[in-house]
């Protein structure tokens, strides 16, 4: 194990427990900027890093909250998975191994990045949104999860989120997050704010699984690399969560916003 993967982690680990999102538009750019790692290796270690430690959340939310809409879960895997086999295929099958792989991912990476930072500053906005819609519909007895469209397109919809997050995690290990998060209240003005991370978090469990399966089977993995992060990120974890109601919020995230903004500008321009 290293010690300098496990105190990253276990930072990584503080902030996402602090804030809620935040693992892989951190921990990817930290593997490839302070520690030298080639970007598709820090994106299918990062990827498989995610799926291990959102496994746990979704096992809360399910079994002690109920928070988990399945069936959207349904719909958003049924655009995400396939897209992330299609964007795994093209990156074995159709491009060369080397400048072009790498040059695709970092650029992805860096629009993901931004996009993230984005979702960042407007997510507070939208829950808040989500939050009053909320108490309307107590008020109206309506305890429905109905989508902003008509149930037919509703469906479209959610299909072609999925879709495009997959791209965007398999190429970058950025989005399942806060852009999941993002799309989900968009898509569900109704739905809870529990229900719209439990519903999250469970869709980025078998997504980040499958893409990061993926760039092992690719090469794009290291072993000591992910249980280094794993053994930091675990008490990072709870240590963020008990400090999250001392620490604002809204000083907090603007903050991550900027950085994420500054790091993904950077990728972007390489």
């Amino acid at each position: 194990m290293n010690l300098l993967y496990t105190a990253s982690g276990f930072a990584v680990g503080l902030l996402v427990g602090i804030t809620g999102v935040g693992g892989g538009s951190l921990m990817t750019p930290l593997l490839v900027f302070l520690f030298g790692f080639k970007p598709a290796v820090a994106v299918g270690t990062d990827l498989l890093y995610a799926a291990i430690t959102k496994t746990a959340g979704v096992f809360v939310h399910h079994g002690k909250h109920r928070s988990v809409e399945w069936h959207i879960v349904g719909w958003l895997a049924l655009g995400s998975l396939p897209s992330a086999g299609i964007t795994l295929y093209v990156l074995k099958n159709l491009l060369a191994v080397g400048k072009e792989i790498t040059g695709m991912i970092t650029f992805t990476l860096g629009i993901a990045l931004l996009l993230t930072a984005f979702a960042l500053l407007v997510r507070s906005v939208l829950l808040r949104l989500s939050a009053k819609q909320s108490v309307i519909d107590d008020e109206h007895s309506s305890s429905d999860n109905s989508g902003r469209f008509s149930p037919r397109w509703e469906k479209v919809a959610t299909v072609a989120t999925g879709m495009v997050l997959g791209v965007l995690v398999t190429l970058s290990s950025v989005g399942a997050g806060a852009l999941g998060t993002v799309a989900l209240l968009f898509l569900y003005p109704r739905m809870s704010t529990l229900k719209v991370v439990g519903t999250d978090l469970a869709h980025a469990i078998p997504l980040t699984a499958v893409a990061g399966l993926g760039h092992m089977s690719l090469g794009n993995f290291d072993l000591e690399l992910l249980g280094s992060l794993l053994l930091g990120s675990v008490p990072g974890i709870w240590v963020g969560s008990h400090l999250s109601a001392r620490i604002p919020e809204y000083f907090l995230r603007p903050v991550l916003a900027t950085l994420l903004l500054v790091i993904g500008v950077k990728f972007v321009l390489q």
